[in-house]
């Protein structure tokens, strides 16, 4: 697909931009219903204050009164999700940890994906080889080895809880859900991100979720696993679901997802992927992004009462029955 340059959209010179694609790609689809939103978390639906404006607050309950699907998907641990459940009136499974663990409303988890556990150690040890420092998440715990961690501070205020501190992450290793690389040298976690996806290849995922985060999970832990995930459970095409975010980690949702919209903060990478570009998480470009691009192609989606259960058969052991 050939992306030519930007166009404003929107009334009142909207900052709001729709790339202006070649019309003779016939890859390029047609403006069609969308059933479904799956939007990031951290620079894309909260502001820099990590707080859900008004705005956005009532862009979502239009979505829930329309029929829409809305879901939403972080590198976040669940805990780092509740504080989100009540102002948006979350009523179907969340997908923390880029899709490591998906879990319901009232944190009751449905589907878990560990790292492999003979790979988490080599892991952590390219992570330490690059200059970074590592942190992991097992389960619903956040580890560190250091109680002054790089951006421990900040993850704390952002996730509204701290880690528990070891001396060592040799015991932790069998049930690790994500390793995080920190260093505020943008450019050694790019290459850390690009040596690790060359090393591990179909063992993990890595990929970053802040410039200053390389996030490594389970190889089917991404967002693109969850836009996939989404649509089966959900029985919503592909193409009738739209994606919102700001991060490198993001564009495996766009690229599988109907309409992708990136932030106006996300770099020109993350924007020359997406269908759209709207304003930063700094001026309400969430609530923009939904009463631009969405609500006026808004379907309800199928109603589906057994998400829940079919989640947990997707995800049982074969040959086990349900207790």
């Amino acid at each position: 697909m050939l992306f030519v340059n930007y166009r404003d959209v929107g009334p009142g010179g909207s900052s709001l931009r729709v790339r202006a694609k070649d019309m003779t790609d016939a890859s390029v689809p047609a403006a069609g219903p969308i059933a479904a939103v799956l939007a990031d978390v951290d620079g894309t639906l909260v502001n820099k204050a990590k707080v859900v404006t008004p705005r956005a607050i009532e862009a979502i309950e239009r979505l829930h009164e329309l029929g829409v699907l809305f879901a939403i998907t972080s590198g976040r641990p669940p805990r780092g999700m509740r504080m989100l459940v009540h102002p948006l009136e979350m009523r179907g499974p969340m997908a923390a940890f880029n899709g490591g663990i998906i879990v319901m409303p009232d944190m009751t988890v449905v589907d878990e994906r560990t790292i492999p556990a003979d790979v988490a150690p080599t892991v952590i040890d390219e992570i330490r080889a690059h200059g970074l420092y590592p942190w992991i998440y097992s389960g619903a715990e956040w580890y560190v080895t250091d109680p002054l961690a790089p951006h421990a501070a900040r993850e704390s205020s952002t996730v509204q809880f701290q880690p528990t501190v070891v001396s060592s992450y040799d015991d932790l290793l069998g049930r690790v859900v994500k390793i995080v690389g920190v260093s505020d040298d943008h450019g050694l976690v790019a290459q850390c991100e690009t040596a690790l996806q060359q090393q591990f290849g179909g063992h993990a995922s890595a990929a970053r979720s802040q410039p200053y985060y390389l996030d490594v999970t389970h190889p089917t832990a991404n967002k693109g696993v969850v836009v996939e995930r989404m649509s089966e459970f959900y029985q919503i095409p592909l193409g009738q679901i739209a994606t919102l975010g700001d991060q490198l980690n993001d564009v495996l949702m766009f690229q599988r997802s109907g309409v992708s919209i990136a932030m106006g903060n996300a770099n020109t990478e993350v924007q020359r992927a997406a269908t759209y570009v709207t304003a930063s998480n700094a001026d309400e470009g969430f609530a923009k992004a939904i009463e631009e691009f969405i609500l006026p192609r808004a379907v309800a989606a199928p109603v589906i009462p057994s998400v829940v259960e079919r989640l947990a058969a997707a995800t049982r052991p074969p040959g086990t029955d349900e207790t």
